[in-house]
């Protein structure tokens, strides 16, 4: 059974209340959800990077190593496919592999199957830097999560998988909003 929703109002409504009085004319549903996404990444950011700040990697460093580890062994991308799952310009990506590099946590390899291309390789320092960190990392995300009984959390994920699909369809549609 699921718990009921709960009725404490937040900063959020009293937002969307002043916009109601103030510009009655002007739909402003989309700030109760947004508004409430943009609070919840102000919150949770600090708390994902005191763990990873205890593992002295900042939190791309842990998204570009975490990449590597998780698509399985030999814990290698080309630069192009670690660029897909980052969301970021080819330029920073440059730059954050240099940097990764620099600290010994990824090589640079050259593709045995097609010399032109490069490999962006997880070493054995950068395992165990990322795999230590998971471990804590995830368990914060848990302990974040705990107060929320299991089936919100799956109701939770399932809006929030439909929303995203729903906002990136409409992007793709639309690029210029």
């Amino acid at each position: 059974m699921a718990s009921e929703p709960r009725d404490e109002r937040d900063h959020v409504d009293d937002i969307v209340d002043q916009w109601h009085r103030e510009r009655p004319e002007v739909d402003v549903s989309g700030m109760a959800i947004i508004g409430r996404l943009a609070r919840l990444n102000q919150t949770i950011r600090p708390l994902l990077d005191a763990v990873f700040a205890e593992h002295e990697l900042e939190s791309w460093e842990f998204d570009v190593l975490a990449t590597l580890l998780r698509n399985g062994a030999p814990h290698q991308l080309t630069p192009g496919e670690l660029l897909e799952s980052m969301m970021i310009t080819s330029g920073a990506m440059t730059n954050r592999i240099k940097r990764l590099e620099g600290r010994g946590f990824v090589e640079r390899v050259a593709d045995p199957t097609d010399g032109r291309q490069v490999l962006v390789t997880l070493t054995d320092s950068g395992r165990a830097k990322v795999d230590a960190a998971l471990v804590d990392h995830a368990a914060n995300e848990v302990a974040m999560l705990s107060a929320m009984p299991a089936d919100r959390q799956r109701e939770l994920v399932d809006l929030l998988r439909e929303l995203h699909s729903v906002v990136a369809t409409r992007s793709a549609a639309d690029p210029d909003g």
